[in-house]
């Protein structure tokens, strides 16, 4: 069976629309791209003290979504985590006027296992015991989401696959667009048009482990390949410093980058590289970067590696903190022939992640 939906979507916060602070790039961002075109759409006051989002219970305190769920006539509601007092707020309130309500997370199951014993038992009770009671179907992003769910109770028949995606048509059609004038692009840049470029896309955080990739670049000594790094944040002067002691030659820190320029640093890259470590719950950046025929080179944290990539295929999948093997892999990430047919493999099997996929996944729900 495939259904029909009206759709009306509330945000909580604003912040993304009108701009701020980010905390993780340490500067105000304000997104460049539409964001509310094409669907109804409603913004709810949030009363919390706080400027910014930092995935803290208190950030969003929202008390119009009890009148809002009350005059919503949806038969179904979807939030997106349960991580703030509003969104339990509305899971509790949506139940009690009888409402559906789905539930769409990121947590994967591998970082799950790497917590202690007493944590995992007192989330299980909570969740399998309370909070997912309250769920009626469970959407989940990739196969170690999937795991996640199973394992805190969630019936196979209550799982909604909503594959963890980006705009495939908007980075397909720049990199049609733009791959005939790599050369030009690189020169705009600075970057010697004969250079190999490695590619690190997101935020200068522990998280990310940007050292690792600049120590395994060190290793890596070939002076015709050059390291872009696409982001900001708070390690930047850690990584300015080590480049500076170390006399690394190459390196290329961006800054921020705002969405409808990124595409430029994706066309003229050989290799992308995600070496994050706990808390990279996915990675879409990844799925960004084959889009644009990339190799890829991840680490075994990180929530994508474990459906996007297959080692010798269309990349490689590191151990986290394994500086020589990241290093190693990116020798043979750059290779040109390996690059040329991996690159199509990540065009081919990224198409599957993708909103048409979730949207009639959807539709096909009983």
């Amino acid at each position: 069976m495939s259904r029909n939906f009206d759709l009306s979507v509330y945000y909580l916060s604003d912040v993304s629309v009108k701009g701020g602070l980010d905390i993780g790039f340490g500067v105000p961002v304000k997104w460049d791209v539409p964001m509310l075109e094409g669907y109804e759409y409603k913004f709810i006051t949030n009363y919390s003290s706080r400027k910014s989002l930092s995935n803290k219970f208190l950030d969003l305190v929202n008390p119009g979504v009890i009148p809002t769920l009350m005059r919503d006539k949806s038969s179904i509601i979807i939030v997106n985590s349960w991580s703030y007092f509003s969104v339990l707020l509305i899971i509790v309130f949506a139940k009690l006027l009888g409402k559906q309500v789905w539930l769409r997370a990121e947590n994967p199951f591998n970082q799950e296992m790497n917590k202690k014993r007493v944590v995992l038992i007192l989330k299980r009770i909570l969740l399998k015991y309370f909070l997912f009671k309250l769920i009626d179907k469970f959407m989940y992003i990739g196969s170690q989401n999937k795991k996640f769910f199973q394992y805190f109770g969630v019936k196979n028949e209550d799982l909604i696959f909503t594959p963890y995606a980006v705009d495939n048509d908007f980075f397909r059609g720049k990199y049609t667009e733009q791959f005939a004038s790599r050369g030009k692009l690189k020169e705009a840049l600075g970057i010697p048009v004969d250079n190999k470029i490695i590619m690190f896309a997101g935020k200068y955080i522990s998280k990310k482990r940007p050292m690792d990739l600049l120590k395994a670049f060190e290793m890596l000594k070939r002076s015709e390949v050059t390291l872009v790094m696409v982001g900001e944040g708070q390690l930047r002067n850690e990584m300015e410093q080590y480049c500076k002691r170390n006399d690394i030659q190459n390196v290329i820190l961006t800054g921020f980058i705002n969405q409808s320029k990124i595409s430029v640093y994706y066309t003229i890259a050989d290799v992308f590289v995600m070496c994050s470590g706990s808390g990279e719950t996915w990675g879409l950046a990844v799925n960004e970067a084959m889009n644009f025929a990339l190799p890829i080179v991840v680490s075994d944290t990180c929530g994508c590696s474990y459906d996007l990539v297959t080692n010798g295929e269309n990349g490689f999948i590191v151990p986290e903190g394994d500086i020589s093997q990241l290093m190693a892999r990116i020798d043979s990430a750059l290779d040109d022939s390996f690059k040329l047919l991996a690159g199509l493999s990540s065009q081919e099997r990224v198409k599957s992640y993708s909103i048409s996929n979730i949207i009639a996944n959807i539709r096909q729900v009983d």
